[in-house]
This record gives structure tokens, C-alpha cells and sequence, in this order.
């Protein structure tokens, strides 16, 4: 892909199919930048990545140590719900979930991309996992301090689950930044596209520009790979959270 980016135009189409660029050149790069307005998706690709990854920490923290840690009817049965909705393919809810956000007025915004990234049925179950290996008797010490709940989650909790933070923010950035279907769906602005989907509606325009496209999924690979790069030790050990307990 990056050897094919660098080609000059046409090189990638000859036979046999060079492996290395002959005399390689940027060109494909800037013209991705100044004729197709890359930036403007990566920047959106960025914001969105981010937003979605805040939000999910927001709301799927305080329910995964919720499930874990707290007492209350219904909790075990909630947890099993949640289990069996795994089964239940996604797509399946982009229907509804699309006719609703177009009656709240959310279609072709970043609010109506966000919202299926607010509270994933996994990052809950891992961020459970991860609680369940708390000691107890910590929590209950804290509790027999007088803290809160809200502060035993914030200063005995979160500081423990940092392997479990790093691999859901990893998981939700990469899962939101690579996402195609549902930007495709709710977006019909070309400003606010995507990577992807400014790459696929690139390739239905330049599809015999092959050097062109393998630049553009250079330009959409490379940050998400640098990002997993950077976290693969807290991504290793929060995959591993849960596992053994004691």
C-alpha cells in the first residue's frame, strides 16, 4: 500500500506489478490535500474519534463498576440481558435507531454519529470484568471510611482500571475512526464525511487512480496504527482484565 502510494501514475497497472516505486514521488499526497480536501476528513475523522471516545468513557465507566460493584434488584438479571443482546447483529438496529434520530432532528450531524458509540454492550462487560478483580475489601474499607460511592469509583477504582481505560478508549477510537456503514448512513453532507467514506466516495470518482486511493488509505491508516502502537501494553494487559481473579 505505502510502496504503491509513492508510484508514479499508471506505474501500479503495469505487468509484472512493481514492488518498489521506480522513482517515487509525493505527488498523490499533495494532490489528496490540495483537490480533494483530505484535511477537512481528517480533521472530522479526528473529532469524531475523539468525542466518541470521551463520551464512552463517560457513560460506560461508571455502568461497567455499577454491574460490578454495586447492589441492586435487577442487577444480575440486567447484566444477562445485555450478554444476550451481544447476539443481536447491529445492523439489525440501524433502522430504528436512524428513523429516531430523524425525528429528534440528528440525521447529518455528528451528534447522530456519536450516539451508537455512547454505551457499547462490550466496553461495559470489560470495564465489569476488570471491577470484578478489585479487591472487595478495599472497596468496603473505603466505605467504612465514610467516602461516597462517587468517590470510591473515582479514587479507589479508576486508578486500578487504568489497563481497562486504555483498552476501551483503544477500542472505541479505532472502532468509531474505521467505521463506515453508519457515517455512510446518517451523513449526507460532504463536509462532514469521514475518512472512510470521503475514501469510498473517492474511489467511486478516481477508481482507475490506484496510486490515488493507496495514498488515501495510507492517510487513513497510519494514525490509528501509530495510536496502537503507542498503547499496545495497556491494550495487552486490559485484553488479559478479568481473567484471573484473586
Amino acid at each position: 500500500m505505502v510502496a504503491v502510494s509513492l508510484m508514479q501514475p499508471g506505474e501500479a497497472g503495469r505487468f509484472p506489478p512493481p514492488l518498489v516505486p521506480a522513482d517515487p514521488t509525493l505527488a498523490h499526497y499533495r494532490a489528496l490535500f490540495a483537490n480533494q480536501g483530505m484535511g477537512l476528513f481528517l480533521l472530522n475523522s479526528l473529532a469524531i474519534s475523539t468525542l466518541a471516545t470521551v463520551l464512552a468513557l463517560i457513560f460506560t465507566l461508571p455502568a461497567g463498576y455499577a454491574f460490578a460493584r454495586l447492589r441492586y434488584p435487577g442487577r444480575d438479571t440486567t447484566v444477562r440481558v445485555l450478554l444476550a443482546l451481544l447476539l443481536v447483529p447491529g445492523q439489525i438496529g440501524m433502522l430504528p435507531l436512524f428513523l429516531e434520530l430523524k425525528a429528534l432532528g440528528l440525521v447529518n450531524s455528528y451528534a447522530g454519529v456519536l450516539v451508537p458509540w455512547l454505551a457499547g454492550i462490550v466496553g461495559i462487560f470489560l470495564v465489569r470484568q476488570y471491577a470484578l478483580a478489585i479487591p472487595l475489601d478495599l472497596v468496603e474499607a473505603a466505605r467504612i471510611d465514610g467516602a461516597s460511592e462517587w468517590r470510591i469509583f473515582r479514587h479507589v477504582a479508576l486508578p486500578v482500571m487504568r489497563p481497562a481505560i486504555a483498552t476501551l478508549a483503544l477500542f472505541v477510537f479505532l472502532g468509531s475512526w474505521n467505521d463506515f456503514l453508519w457515517p455512510l448512513i446518517v451523513l449526507s453532507d460532504h463536509d462532514l464525511y469521514t475518512l472512510p467514506v470521503a475514501l469510498a466516495a473517492l474511489g467511486r470518482e478516481r477508481s482507475q487512480d490506484i496510486e490515488l486511493m493507496m495514498a488515501g488509505s495510507v492517510v487513513t491508516t497510519v494514525p490509528v496504527l501509530v495510536l496502537f502502537l503507542a498503547l499496545q501494553r495497556q491494550f495487552v494487559g486490559g485484553l488479559l482484565a478479568g481473567s484471573v481473579k484473586g
